[in-house]
C-alpha cells in the first residue's frame, strides 16, 4: 500500500518492542511499559517536523539565540480505552501538552464504532494534534475519531497505532486522505471477528489486565 502520508516505522527497537507485545505471555505490567515506550520511540520520529521558532535566553555564560518549538502546545487525544496506554510516553517528551479523551467503543455484532464521551482541548484550531490508538483494525474508529476532531476546526493531525491492519489502513486513509499516519507493524489481515492477525489480542485488555 503505498501512500506518502502513511509511515510504517522501521526502527529496530520498535519491531523488537512489538514482537515482545505479541507473546501471549508477556505479562500485564511488562505490557503497559512496552507500549508507553513504543509510544514514546513513535513519537519521536512523528514529530521530527515540528516547527521552531528563535528565542533569546541566557546561558550561564552568555545570551544567545537558540530554536524552540513554536506555535499552541501539542494535544494528545487517545482513544478510549487502550488508547490511553500510549500517552504517558508522549507525555514523557512532550510534558506541556494538552490531552483530550475520545470515547468509541466497538459493536460486537455490527462492528462500527458508538460515541461515548468526547472531551477534547480548547483551541484545536491551532494545535497540532497526535490521536492514539495501539490498533488500526477496521478503521472505523479512527476515522469517527478524526471527524469528531475536525469538527472542532483542528485540520493538522497525526494518527498513531502499534498494530495496523491493511483493511484498516486502507479505510483510514481513503476516509481522511490529509491526515499523517504513522503505524508500528502492518499485520497480515482481519479474522471473522475483525481481530487483526496475528496481532497481539485486545490491547485493552492486556494494558489493564482484563478480560
Amino acid at each position: 500500500m503505498e501512500n506518502k502520508n502513511i509511515m510504517i516505522m522501521d526502527h529496530p527497537l520498535i519491531k523488537h518492542k512489538i514482537s515482545l507485545l505479541r507473546d501471549k505471555n508477556t505479562g500485564t505490567g511488562e505490557f503497559r511499559s512496552l507500549v508507553e515506550e513504543i509510544a514514546m520511540l513513535m513519537a519521536y520520529e512523528s514529530l521530527r517536523n515540528l516547527p521552531l521558532e528563535d528565542t533569546e535566553i541566557e546561558t550561564p555564560i552568555e545570551k544567545c539565540t537558540v530554536p524552540m518549538v513554536s506555535g499552541k502546545k501539542l494535544a494528545i487525544v487517545p482513544i478510549l480505552r487502550a488508547g490511553l496506554g500510549m500517552v504517558s510516553g508522549i507525555l514523557n517528551l512532550v510534558p506541556t501538552a494538552k490531552v483530550g479523551h475520545i470515547g468509541l467503543c466497538r459493536n460486537e455484532e455490527t462492528h462500527l464504532p458508538q460515541q461515548y464521551y468526547c472531551k477534547l482541548p480548547s483551541n484545536l484550531d491551532q494545535r497540532e494534534v497526535i490521536l492514539l490508538d495501539p490498533m488500526l483494525a477496521t478503521g472505523g474508529s479512527a476515522a469517527a475519531a478524526v471527524d469528531l476532531i475536525k469538527a472542532q476546526g483542528c485540520s493538522n493531525i497525526k494518527f498513531m497505532c502499534i498494530i495496523a491492519a491493511p483493511e484498516g489502513l486502507e479505510v483510514l486513509s481513503k476516509a481522511h486522505p490529509d491526515i499523517d499516519i504513522y503505524c508500528g507493524s502492518l499485520d497480515r489481515c482481519l479474522n471473522e471477528d475483525a481481530y487483526i492477525c496475528p496481532g497481539l489480542g485486545d490491547a485493552g485488555d492486556r494494558i489493564f489486565g482484563t478480560k
